[in-house]
Formats: structure tokens, sequence, C-alpha cells
């Protein structure tokens, strides 16, 4: 039997302090959190070059970074460099990345749940075990923009270089993310939501510097400014089978709407959705099983 490794982080990663912070927003308020992570390592410029050179390339984005809000994807330029030539470069060339899913690579993998398993007894207390476990790291030039967007996991975005700014919105907001748009979301539309001026009011800057994170609820819609240096932030997330249930019941609502309906959206935590999500698990098992293909 192998030894086990040894940590990659000493000591703790969150205080008895972030731990409390974090039990008390976990899983609908979002806050920031100090972390123990700033100097590791691992998210040098140079050990980063390293990871992108493992990974899958289709799990590493780039682009230029001088963008506005709202963007749309298809318009959004290659920065024109190597995945390396990007990272050594990032302070001067204007670009935006993101190494994604770095957990394919074990040392990233077991700094992730060394990281995760800090904070798994909270989350499993309020939202059921810790599902799909995944990190990403971005990599900015000094004001990089990223637009406004959403996503389906819980995150929490760990700052350890250079600083941010996340304005952060309501999740709950029907106005900024109505029913019919998060229900193409869940089949796979593109994370870039619109924007108008009217959401500004809404919307909550938040500043991130070195050693402090950022507890991001479920498609809690957000936007990014980089500060005046090179940003290299790590963001962990996780789903839960809260969150899953909250996505079934929109892929359902869709059905509904498709028939004419008009479905009350889905509950937030701590509802369940528990007959909708159901409803649509049984309904793709059949398919599944009959060989139909999902109604469009």
């Amino acid at each position: 039997m192998n030894a086990p490794a040894s940590r990659l982080v000493p000591g703790t990663v969150f205080d008895a302090d972030a731990c409390a912070r974090f039990a008390n927003l976990y899983p609908e308020q979002p806050g920031k959190i100090a972390h123990g992570l700033v100097g590791h390592p691992l998210f040098e410029l140079e050990s980063l070059v390293a990871l992108s050179q493992r990974i899958r390339p289709v799990d590493v984005e780039q682009n230029l970074a001088d963008l506005p809000i709202e963007v749309d994807p298809s318009t959004v330029q290659h920065n024109g460099l190597s995945v390396a030539e990007s990272i050594r470069s990032i302070e001067a060339n204007g670009s935006w990345m993101v190494l994604k899913f770095v957990e394919q690579d074990a040392v990233y993998r077991q700094l992730l749940d060394e990281i995760l398993d800090e904070l798994e007894p909270v989350v499993t207390a309020r939202t059921g075990a810790m599902i799909k476990r995944e990190a990403f790291i971005f990599v900015s030039s000094p004001n990089a923009v990223t637009p406004f967007h959403m996503d389906p996991e819980h995150n929490i975005l760990l700052q350890l270089r250079g600083s941010k700014t996340m304005t952060l919105f309501p999740a709950d907001d029907p106005e900024l993310t109505p029913g019919a748009l998060q229900e193409e979301f869940h089949r796979g539309a593109h994370r870039n939501l619109p924007y108008r001026d009217e959401f500004l009011a809404k919307g909550q800057p938040i500043e991130l510097t070195p050693g402090e994170g950022l507890y991001v609820p479920v498609k809690a819609p957000h936007w990014v400014q980089n500060g005046p240096a090179t940003s290299v932030s790590l963001s962990v997330t996780w789903r839960s089978e809260w969150s899953y249930r909250e996505s079934d019941a929109h892929a359902f609502n869709r059905l509904l709407r498709k028939a004419g309906l008009n479905p009350a959206m889905p509950a937030r935590h701590p509802g369940q959705n528990l007959f909708k999500a159901y409803a649509w698990r049984a309904l793709a098992k059949a398919r599944r099983l009959t060989g139909n293909p999902e109604p469009q």
C-alpha cells in the first residue's frame, strides 16, 4: 500500500474565524472569508506554465481582455499567443485566461481536496455531500474584465496575487435571470448573460486582495474588473444534490413552457424542488430506456 501523500498546505487553509464565517454564509449568502494560500508555490507563474502543459489543451481558455460588461461570446478574440507565452507575459499582453478542471492533475487534485475537506462538514450538514469537486485557476492582465455571467456551482474565489473587484448580484432576482433564460442555461447555453444599465443598482462591488476569498452562491450573476496589477486567483467549486434538483426543476419547467404553461420558478435553498426534479429525472430515464432523444 502506498504511503499517504504529505500535505501540500502546512497547517490549515481556513482558520477558525474563516470557517465560522463560511458557516454563517453557506449556502445562499455571499461574503468574504480569509484564506492562507498566498505565496503557495503551485501558483507561481512557472508552476502554472508547467500545469498548462499537463492538462488537456481544450481546458485552457484565453482571450483578449479589453471587454465590455456584456459581450457576445462569439465575438471574443483569442490573444494569438501560446498558453506558455500568455502566462509568462500576462503583465503586458492584455489577456484573460483560465486553466479549467485542474483537479485532473494529481497534485492540484490533492490541493483541492485539502481545501474543501476543511469546509465539508458545513456543506454536508446544509446541502448534502460535496459532489463534483472542481478547480479553476484564473490568470489575468491588469484591468482585465470578465463579463457578466453566472455559474452552476457553489464557488469560493480565492485571491492569490493582485486584486480584483467582483460586482455580485442577487441569485434569486427574476429580472436578472428570468426562468426561460435559466432553462436554456441548464441545457448548455453560454454562461454570459444580458446586461442592462438598470441592473447596476442591484450589484454589490466587492474588492478582493491576496488572502481574501469570496463565497459566491449557485448562479449568483457577477462580473469582474481586475486591478492595476497581474491577478492570479483560484476558484474551488462543488455541486450538491440541492443544486442538481434546482437544475432539474428548470429542465422540467422548459417542458411545461413548451406546452404553453407559465411555470413558477424553482425554489432556492432551502426549497428542494422534489416534484419537478424527480419528474424530470423519470422522463430522462424513460427516454434513455426507449432510446428516444430529449425533446427540443
